[in-house]
């Protein structure tokens, strides 16, 4: 499962220099395309609610996720707890470089239990993610 938290519904029109021109709906069909080539089978959510995305990891019947939790990445130990209580592999993905921004953005509450982080790449940190989640899985 592809987890987008909040403002990636803005993708192509936010901040386009630093995230990119491509939508969030294009992106999802290029990674949908990637997990097709790839044999796996994939849903992407997205919203700007914290309960939300903790209701998708409490909820989803996958081997693992790709999660940009955007602004909650920083601040939510909800989000945190719930990927701790699945105990399933993720991949924290970013499109900017976090560690080239603002210091509040360098703490993660995700990446010390997160199977890897693919950061500043923009939407290709997600297909990057994806391969390396798909590697992880097939190695187990």
């Amino acid at each position: 499962m592809v987890l987008h938290g909040p403002n990636l519904n803005l993708l192509g029109t936010r901040e386009p220099d630093r995230y990119g021109s491509q939508t969030l709906v294009s992106l999802n069909a290029e990674i949908t395309q990637l997990g097709d080539e790839l044999g796996v089978s994939l849903s992407c959510f997205q919203s700007n609610h914290e309960g939300e995305l903790v209701d998708q990891i409490q909820q989803a019947e996958v081997a693992g996720f790709l999660i940009n939790a955007a602004a909650y990445t920083h601040t939510s130990i909800a989000i945190r707890d719930a990927l701790l209580a699945r105990a399933l592999p993720f991949v924290e993905i970013h499109l900017s470089n976090v560690y080239s921004r603002e210091v509040f953005r360098h703490q993660s509450y995700l990446s010390d239990i997160a199977i890897g982080i693919v950061s500043g790449f923009g939407t290709n940190s997600y297909l990057l993610g994806l391969r390396a989640i798909y590697d992880h899985l097939r190695s187990k």
